[in-house]
This record gives structure tokens, C-alpha cells and sequence, in this order.
């Protein structure tokens, strides 16, 4: 039985989404845990807030790459479209960091980065994929 292209490209959408959201959960509990970051509520410094937003964009690259990897077909597409869930939702922070605010949520470069690196890192991630997929390079 065959799986319907809808489902697969749904699949690897929520895959890339999946990979960017997991990574960023996981890195930043490591990093608390570790001591690098201080307690969760707790504000944090510029640096370790550059710190985050580096390792967020190597994630945000990493997802977009598993998910053009994973789309049936027209991999750039799958990608924009993980672009375009990443800046809804960046424009989201931004929003909610204007209207609820406080130094715990971080500077307000960090809230504004996040939708303004997503088209970019997805673009990376995308082409990187499909350079690997004309070369027929394992995953």
C-alpha cells in the first residue's frame, strides 16, 4: 500500500519542524542543566542569549534540511513552507514580547531575530538538501 504524497509531504513538514523544535528544547535544558545558563525564570545575560540564538540557527538550518530531504517531491517547496510556520511563529514572539515583556523573555534582538534568520537558515538547509539529492548523496 502506498502512502498518498499529502501525507508524506505533510510528514516531512512537521519532521523539519519537529527536528528544529526538539534540538532547541534539548539544547537549552543540556544548558541549563549544565550551568551555562542559569535557572529557567531566572534572566539571563546578552551572551548567553547570543549563545542560544547561534545554536537556534544551526537548528533552524538542521530542520529545514530534514525536511527537504524527506519531501516526495519539490523540496524547495516543502522548505518555504517550514519557513513560513517559522516566521508566523517568530512574528508571534515578537508580538508577545511587546505586549507581555519582562527581562526573563530576554533582549528585544533576540525576539526579533528569530523571524528575521528563519527565511535565510531555511533557505541554507534547503539547498544543502537538494545539492545532496542531485548528487544522489546518502542521507
Amino acid at each position: 500500500m502506498s502512502v498518498p504524497g499529502w501525507v508524506r509531504s505533510t510528514g516531512a513538514v512537521l519532521a523539519g519542524f519537529a527536528t528544529t523544535v526538539v534540538l532547541s528544547t534539548v539544547a537549552d535544558a543540556v544548558m541549563h542543566g549544565a550551568g551555562v545558563f542559569p535557572p529557567f525564570g531566572q534572566v539571563m545575560s546578552d551572551g548567553l542569549f547570543a549563545l542560544a540564538a547561534g545554536y537556534r540557527i544551526v537548528f533552524t538550518v538542521a530542520g529545514a534540511y530534514v525536511a527537504a530531504r524527506l519531501a516526495p517531491d519539490r523540496p524547495m517547496r516543502h522548505a518555504w513552507v517550514l519557513a513560513g510556520i517559522g516566521l508566523l511563529a517568530g512574528v508571534a514572539g515578537v508580538v508577545a514580547y511587546y505586549k507581555i515583556g519582562g527581562p526573563e523573555m530576554g533582549p528585544a534582538w533576540y525576539a526579533i531575530q528569530i523571524p528575521l534568520t528563519a527565511v535565510p537558515c531555511v533557505w541554507l538547509g534547503a539547498r544543502l538538501a537538494v545539492s545532496q539529492r542531485r548528487t544522489g548523496a546518502a542521507m
